[in-house]
């Protein structure tokens, strides 16, 4: 059998010192059980979504630059494209966030030079409009991505949110179709996934309501839209704000008692951040995703009155990330919200996904924010790109982690972080797809290995397991323009019969791979 510590000596030998990675160090054990009956629930592909807004580069300057030497006819960034497509993004929420509060989608449609360049107040820029709905559904379409839609809820009104359902989903026969093929897209385009606004429990979102007013609006806008599209699924705005003094839960049960009958999704997000500098803290922020996640769950429970209808309401988790760094109220203008990432945000980014796949009942949408320059795992410049910290464990979940989650037990050391409680120092994730288990485990102990001993219990393993690592020489370690730094290392181990022991580097996620039968 070759472990893990004996490829890191041999084929990363050159990387051994940095990483610390000495055979005598004494490593901390742990024990996991599987069971491949014990499943959670299936693994929603549109977990592994991401989220193009009109914010800073992430738009202009990233997926879309007119006239550069890196750009196709249609003005998108090839560059990008393959690194979006690298990514297996399944769903693509656009076009905000923040923008889409003050946004009139027909002002992004016909002739991009004929189209009016408006005041952009959520971030302080003006917006030129040549990037619209023609552009965005192309372009997903272009890559196989299925497209999020987020309407207007905030100064818009339900009209515009109908009419934008008609232009996109509706085949002919109506001023909006004969619209959309005058500006030349004949066939719809069937968008099914729709926001019903963004952040609406935010003060700082353009038409700011409470919860009372915005589930009375939506549910109007929501009637229109579904008797345009019977088939589309909405998606409400649940809790963003979960600020001191916010009552987050209210708001989700105040919007559920008015619009449970008429969307399949309530919406949450989340950004992490380390600004104590608390490694440890960090790391157990995950525990936290969870409870709210658990807590949304029961609300949503509560509001069904325990009956289980056709259509269940499920959590879209559709604006999540680490950022701290660049953000405040001097993020105004064009080049805003670059955060530049580092291995400890890439394992907390790991944990993430870790949580929504042992939350696969529930959790049935997620969009990290965002997909490129702002807060995302590609950064470009005019001359090319490189890939942040943060976009390789979610390449490795979205390319893996398919099918069931299954039910993980584990004996491990522990520790207790500041705000979060008692903090296991492995992370773990489990999937069964078709004969084959993923196992996802960040070791989230600054210093020390973890070994663990991984028995199934009701199959064998078998053949080799893939092993995909992701570490660096320490947690502050990041990417650049011309340094890759923190990377995807792989190998392969033998397990023996239905046990497999593997030992996990300090700060670091792994991913093992293998058939289970």
């Amino acid at each position: 059998m070759i472990s893990r510590r004996d490829f890191a000596l041999t084929a990363l030998a050159p990387l051994a010192a940095p990483l610390g990675l000495h055979a005598q160090t004494k490593a901390l054990q742990a024990r996991i059980k599987i069971d491949s009956d014990r499943r959670i629930g299936d693994i929603d592909p549109k977990i592994y979504g991401n989220f193009a807004e009109h914010l800073g580069r992430c738009i202009e300057g990233g997926l879309f630059e007119e006239g550069s030497p890196l750009s196709n006819k249609q003005g998108y960034r090839e560059d990008v494209m393959k690194a979006v497509k690298d990514l297996d993004v399944t769903l693509m929420r656009w076009p905000g966030g923040n923008f889409s509060s003050n946004y009139n989608w027909k002002d992004g449609i016909g002739p991009r030079d004929q189209r009016p360049a408006r005041l952009e107040m959520a971030w302080g820029t003006v917006e030129s409009n040549r990037f619209g709905t023609h552009e965005f559904l192309d372009y997903v379409e272009a890559l196989g991505i299925e497209p999020y839609v987020c309407a207007n809820l905030g100064t818009g009104s339900w009209s515009e949110a109908q009419q934008w359902v008609e232009y996109c989903n509706v085949a002919d026969g109506t001023a909006m179709t004969k619209l959309r093929k005058q500006n030349g897209r004949d066939k719809p385009w069937n968008v099914k996934y729709w926001g019903l606004g963004n952040e609406m429990d935010g003060p700082w979102q353009m038409g700011h309501r409470t919860a009372e007013d915005y589930g009375k609006f939506a549910l109007e806008a929501a009637k229109l839209m579904k008797w345009t599209d019977a088939s589309v699924k909405l998606i409400a705005a649940g809790s963003s704000n979960f600020r001191e003094g916010s009552d987050w839960v209210g708001w989700n049960r105040e919007v559920l008692a008015y619009l449970k009958d008429h969307i399949e999704y309530l919406s949450l997000h989340m950004y992490v951040g380390n600004t104590a500098n608390d490694y440890y803290d960090f790391m157990a922020v995950s525990n936290q995703l969870d409870d709210r996640i658990k807590t949304a769950a029961g609300i949503i429970r509560a509001a069904l009155g325990g009956l289980r209808p056709a259509n269940p309401i499920h959590i879209a988790f559709d604006e999540y990330n680490v950022w701290y760094r660049a953000r405040g109220n001097t993020q105004r203008g064009r080049k805003i919200l670059e955060e530049h990432y580092n291995l400890e945000d890439a394992l907390v980014i790991a944990s993430m996904l870790n949580t929504f796949v042992n939350n696969a009942d529930t959790v049935k949408i997620a969009n990290m924010a965002q997909i490129v320059n702002v807060i995302a795992p590609i950064f470009t410049n005019e001359k090319g790109l490189f890939l942040q910290t943060i976009f390789h464990p979610l390449q490795l979940f979205s390319k893996n982690t398919r099918g069931a989650a299954l039910q993980t037990y584990m004996e491990c050391p522990t520790y207790e972080s500041k705000h979060f409680g008692k903090t296991t120092y492995l992370d773990v994730s489990t999937s069964l797809n078709s004969g084959v288990m993923t196992m996802n485990v960040v070791n989230r102990h600054l210093d020390q290995d973890v070994e663990a001993e991984i028995e199934v219990q009701n199959g064998t393993f078998k053949g080799k397991f893939e092993v995909a690592l992701v570490t660096g020489p320490d947690i502050k370690a990041g990417n650049d323009f011309g340094k890759t730094t923190v990377n995807t290392a792989t190998s392969s181990i033998t397990p023996n019969g239905n046990k497999l022991r593997h030992r996990f580097p300090p700060h670091s996620y792994t991913m093992l791979k293998g058939s289970f039968a």
